[in-house]
């Protein structure tokens, strides 16, 4: 980011690093009783876990149907429980169920999404060779796809690439999804020229790139280039028919913050449902954010009550930012509308480090004039 003045240069690694974040490849579904077994897992609450997943295996509605036991499968691997989860796919065939690529598949999506700390995802490339052989699970192209997703989340991509070659020599079709997750990947381990070697390669054969593939290619405009190559590349996302969502819009908007152009991201935001987009938390995210590092914390404030109204606020950081300005530029009511708005409409989650932002604010309340304004 080295055109940017120095006064901007703070708003645009803060973009730098949201948008590192902001991944437009396309996700595999959770396991079906996620919500309540990562509140258990949170409280390692393991005994609890399997007091609710081992009758489930019994259940004799339910337990012959494959799907529903990979749920069952993907909740233990999603709570650390793998002993439990390579256990239950070890029966599966005992329970009347067949074992395909559908059970391999809940488990190595699972450790996928497992978070990075807990390290669960690196047991996905040698569970793929593993299982495949043990029980001869024949692998399809989403098993592939959560291998080669393995070794990007793990910043391997380089060994990736020669699975390609593998699928192909099994005769299983290469999709769309495969490829994006490694573009994906390759942009954001900013290696552009593999990217685009790739992404010809993906044309060459015939795999017409969908909006998630041209997105990736968007984002690594957005964060590399200027807002004229980001128009551009929308151009060719039309033209192709496709049509540009709220990820795509969103990266736009990013752009021009980076490079200062305020009125044009705020244009953008303005326009989105014309463009029949919605904006989401990552619209309001980048907005908020940015406007507040550029000092415009009026219009982070006319920012915040859409989201708001749409109960789409940004996250703590970014209501941080515009709290703690308010305050700074000595607009204290506006901050207490900000806090007050946030606590009424989530009165359950405001808790925490959210509820922080309201000591902040009652902090100075006894500094505040009959004006609503700061005083000495």
């Amino acid at each position: 980011m080295a055109f940017l003045p120095a006064s901007r240069r703070p708003v645009a690694s803060s973009l730098f690093l949201l948008l590192r974040r902001l991944s437009s490849a396309p996700s595999v579904p959770h396991p079906a009783f996620d919500p309540e077994i990562r509140r258990l897992a949170r409280l390692r609450r393991f005994t609890d876990i399997e007091s609710l997943l081992e009758p489930l295996k019994k259940d004799r509605s339910h337990a012959s149907s494959e799907p529903f036991l990979a749920s069952v499968v993907a909740s233990y691997a999603s709570s650390g429980m793998i002993d439990h989860a390579l256990r239950t796919l070890d029966e599966l065939p005992r329970l009347g169920s067949p074992r395909t690529a559908v059970s391999l598949n809940a488990l190595l999506s699972a450790l996928n999404h497992s978070p990075h700390r807990f390290g669960r995802r690196r047991l996905v490339p040698e569970l793929f060779d593993s299982l495949s052989r043990k029980l001869s699970i024949a692998p399809d192209a989403v098993s592939y796809g959560l291998l080669i997703k393995s070794h990007c989340l793990a910043g391997q991509t380089k060994k990736a690439l020669p699975i390609l070659k593998e699928i192909e020599e099994k005769k299983i079709e290469v999709n769309t999804v495969i490829y994006t997750t490694i573009l994906d990947s390759l942009y954001k381990e900013n290696k552009p020229e593999v990217a685009q070697r790739l992404w010809t390669e993906m044309n060459t054969k015939g795999i017409k790139p969908d909006l998630p593939a041209y997105n990736v290619r968007v984002m690594y405009r957005a964060l590399h280039g200027k807002p004229k190559e980001v128009l551009d590349l929308i151009s060719e996302i039309e033209a192709e028919g496709l049509k540009p969502d709220t990820i795509t819009y969103n990266y736009l908007i990013a752009c021009y913050c980076t490079h200062g152009k305020f009125g044009d991201a705020k244009k953008v935001y303005k326009e989105l449902e014309e463009k029949g987009c919605v904006p989401n938390s990552a619209t309001y995210k980048i907005l908020v954010s940015a406007l507040c590092k550029n000092g415009d914390f009026d219009g982070s404030l006319d920012i915040f009550a859409d989201s708001l109204k749409r109960s789409k606020v940004p996250d703590l950081s970014s209501m941080k930012l515009l709290v703690e300005g308010l305050v700074k530029t000595s607009k204290l009511r506006a901050a207490k509308r900000v806090v007050n708005g946030l606590k009424n409409k989530f009165p359950e989650d405001f808790a925490g480090e959210w509820k922080k932002l309201e000591s902040m604010v009652e902090l100075n309340t006894d500094k505040v004039g009959s004006d609503g304004m700061m005083t000495n």
